[in-house]
């Protein structure tokens, strides 16, 4: 076991997981407000944005896109469902998936919500400034991609190792 004076660990309030959420709780302080007027949660809404950029994901494919876990995004679902914002039908290509769609009465409540939505994101861009929020979606898509290779060729040399 390392000891902690070789390696100190940083700072709670330094440490980048802690950084990103209280980034994401000072965004979301701004959405929250509308989505809740319209009785939904930050998870209903991400899944309603994807649905409506993309028309019918399977379900696995919702879950990665919108980052939820099965078990929630099921609930999710099922919730969507019974307000009519989504719809479910078995995968054509394989009956054990689901695909989900976002309903007319989905959109109508996506058009409802988008433009309070695009206030939001020109309040931050005013605050921020256009070029320091365009810096930060590029710095935080290298971060994603270089952990995302890293996490890869890790995986790679395990399986290698394994196999030996």
């Amino acid at each position: 076991m390392a000891d902690s004076a070789e390696h100190p660990l940083r700072g709670f309030d330094r440490s980048l997981p802690m950084a990103l959420l209280r980034a994401r709780e000072a965004v979301m302080k701004n959405f929250v407000p509308s989505l809740r007027e319209n009785g939904l949660s930050a998870q209903q809404w991400r899944v309603i944005r994807a649905l409506h950029e993309n028309e019918g994901l399977d379900i696995t494919e919702l879950a990665d896109r919108c980052f939820l876990l099965m078990p929630s995004l099921s609930r999710i679902i099922q919730n969507l469902e019974k307000r009519a914002l989504v719809s479910r039908i078995q995968s054509s290509i394989d009956n054990r998936r689901s695909v989900i769609s976002i309903t007319t009465k989905g959109k109508v409540l996506f058009n409802e919500i988008a433009p309070k939505s695009v206030e939001r994101y020109n309040l931050i861009t005013e605050k921020f400034g256009y070029g320091k929020l365009e810096l930060l979606y590029e710095l935080l898509d290298e971060l994603i991609e270089k952990i995302e290779v890293d996490e890869q060729a890790e995986q790679s040399r395990s399986t290698k190792d394994e196999s030996k």
